[in-house]
C-alpha cells in the first residue's frame, strides 16, 4: 500500500512538472458599436465590430524546452459578433509556431508585416476606428497602388527572425515570404528600432515583387514620446508602385484621464503619379474611451474625413462615397477582453 502510494505521489509530481512546463491560453476581444455615418449624401446607421479593437478568438501556447529555449504556437481568427456568425471563421489574423530562446525568436506562418507593426504602433487609434489612418488605404483602393501585392497588412508563408529582448532598448526583425504560385505575397522585410524610457523610435521597410518587373514598396518611420500627462506619436508612411505613391503623415496622442482617456489624430494623404495625383485625403478623429475595468471599456468616437480628387476614402464601413466626397461618423460601443 506504501509502495502503491508512492508511486502515485511521484506520477503527480512528474504530471505538475509537465504542467508547469507547457501552458495553453484561450483569448478574444468581442466589440460592439452602433454608427452613424454619412458618406457624400448618404448615411447608414449600422453595428459594426473593430471599432475599439479587432474582434478575435485565439489560442497560444508555449513549451519550456530547457536550457533557456521554448518552443510556441499562436492560432487567432476575426469574429463577426454583431450576427454571431461563425460562416468564414479561420486563423488569418495570426497562425504562427515559433522556436525562442537567448539569440531571439525565429517564427514561421502568417502574420502582420514589418512595416505594418510601425503603422500601427505609431498611431493612437492603432489599427481600428473612425481616426485610423488605415481608412485612407482600405476604404480608398490606394492600400497596393493597383500593384496585386497582398502584403500591406500581413504576410503569408513568413518566415522571421526577431531579435531578443536583451539588447538595451534596441529591437527588430526581419522577414521573408515566399510567393507560391505568384499570389502577390512573395516578399522581405526589415523593422529596426529602439524604445528606452518615455521614448520610441522605429523604422521598418519591405519590398513585394509583384507581376511584371515593377515592385511594389513600403517605407515608414514613427517616434513616440509619453511626457506623463499624454503620449505623443508621429507617422510617416509611404506606398510605392512604379511611378505611383501615396504618402501619409499622422500626428496623434493619448492622453490619460482618471480610468478614461481622450484620443485625437490628424492624418494627411497625399497621393503622386498619372492619375491619381489629386487623390489627396485629410482625416481627423477623435475618441474617448473610460474603462470599467481591465477588461472592459465604453467609448464614443467621431471621424471626419475629407477627399478631394477622385478620393473616395471614408472613415468606415458604410454607403459608398462619391469622388473627392467628405465622410462623416459617430458612435459608441463597448469592448470586452477575455
Amino acid at each position: 500500500m506504501k509502495k502503491s502510494l508512492l508511486a502515485l505521489a511521484t506520477l503527480c509530481a512528474f504530471a505538475g512538472a509537465a504542467n508547469a512546463q507547457s501552458s495553453v491560453t484561450l483569448f478574444g476581444i468581442v466589440d460592439l458599436s452602433l454608427n452613424s455615418v454619412k458618406n457624400g449624401a448618404s448615411s447608414t446607421k449600422t453595428m459594426d465590430s473593430n471599432m475599439l479593437n479587432s474582434n478575435r478568438l485565439g489560442f497560444r501556447g508555449v513549451e519550456d524546452l530547457g536550457g533557456g529555449m521554448s518552443a510556441s504556437f499562436w492560432l487567432e481568427g476575426g469574429m463577426a459578433n454583431d450576427t454571431g456568425s461563425p460562416a468564414g471563421f479561420n486563423f488569418q489574423r495570426r497562425s504562427t509556431v515559433s522556436l525562442s530562446g537567448s539569440f531571439g525568436e525565429i517564427r514561421l506562418g502568417r502574420d502582420y508585416s514589418n512595416t505594418f507593426s510601425t503603422k500601427a504602433a505609431y498611431d493612437a487609434y492603432g489599427a481600428n476606428g473612425m481616426g485610423s489612418s488605415i481608412n485612407l488605404y482600405f476604404f480608398n483602393a490606394v492600400a497596393n497602388l493597383g500593384s496585386g501585392a497582398a502584403t500591406v497588412l500581413r504576410t503569408d508563408n513568413m518566415v522571421g527572425y526577431f531579435l531578443p529582448g536583451n539588447l538595451g532598448g534596441l529591437y527588430g526583425s526581419v522577414q521573408m515570404a515566399a510567393g507560391e504560385g505568384g499570389n502577390g505575397n512573395k516578399s522581405t522585410g526589415i523593422r529596426l528600432g529602439y524604445a528606452a524610457g518615455p521614448f520610441d523610435i522605429s523604422g521598418s521597410t519591405s519590398k513585394t515583387d509583384v507581376v511584371g518587373s515593377v515592385d511594389f514598396k513600403v517605407m515608414n518611420f514613427g517616434a513616440s514620446y509619453n511626457l506623463g500627462f499624454a503620449k505623443i506619436m508621429a507617422l510617416y508612411d509611404q506606398h510605392k508602385f512604379g511611378a505611383l505613391k501615396y504618402t501619409t503623415t499622422e500626428i496623434s496622442t493619448s492622453v490619460p484621464l482618471g480610468q478614461g482617456e481622450f484620443r485625437a489624430a490628424y492624418t494627411k494623404g497625399n497621393a503622386a503619379g498619372t492619375g491619381i495625383a489629386s487623390n489627396d485625403s485629410t482625416l481627423l478623429g477623435l475618441e474617448y474611451i473610460y474603462n470599467l475595468s481591465k477588461r472592459t471599456a465604453l467609448y464614443t468616437q467621431y471621424g471626419r474625413l475629407k477627399n478631394s480628387g477622385a478620393a473616395l476614402a471614408t472613415v468606415g464601413a458604410g454607403p459608398a462615397n462619391v469622388a473627392g466626397g467628405t465622410s462623416t461618423g459617430y458612435g459608441a460601443g463597448v469592448r470586452h477582453m477575455f
